[in-house]
């Protein structure tokens, strides 16, 4: 028998058996008044948005975007911010392009928790790199997803080309 070993999933399963406690405050507030970008895998910050890895991806790469003001609700934001977040969008995309070169990404938002929304209460969009046959019986019969590259390494190489084109 072979053994996929991936000890950093180990916080998200335990989160997963507490969900309803959570950290304390947003995650995406305390990440955006926080300095150390690295740590926190800011990859860019805008004016009224930022763009972080995501902790727990679906796939290397996958990235978000997310208003620094505290909502719910794409109301609540100003046209302003509507635009940023949608060209910091097109920015994320064209970087994992150069950093991944994926057949495909998935981009949106979920917006409340009974449409998928782990984080609610924060707006947030994700950009995510796929290719043809990422997804295999690991996630299905495993529940288990494999990520070749570890966060680090991801943060490197997409700062990286982030960088590159600006």
């Amino acid at each position: 028998m072979e053994r996929l070993w991936a000890p950093w999933r180990m916080t998200y399963i335990g989160m997963n058996d507490h969900k309803e406690k959570g950290p304390e405050g947003c995650i995406f507030c305390d990440k955006s008044s926080d300095i150390h970008d690295k740590e926190n895998l800011i990859i860019h910050r805008g004016e009224t948005a930022f763009v972080l890895l995501n902790l727990y991806p679906y796939n290397n790469g996958h990235l978000m975007v997310a208003p620094y003001l505290h909502t719910s609700s794409l109301s609540d934001l100003s046209d302003e911010a509507l635009l940023e977040i949608v060209k910091l969008t097109r920015k994320a995309q064209e970087t994992l392009a150069k950093a991944y070169h994926p057949h495909g990404y998935n981009i949106g938002m979920n917006l409340g928790a009974v449409a998928g929304a782990g984080i609610a209460d924060h707006l947030h969009q994700h950009i995510v790199p796929r290719w043809n046959g990422d997804a295999n019986f690991m996630p299905v019969i495993g529940e288990t997803k494999v990520l070749p590259e570890s966060l680090e390494q991801s943060y490197e190489k997409i700062l990286n080309a982030w960088n590159s084109e600006e």
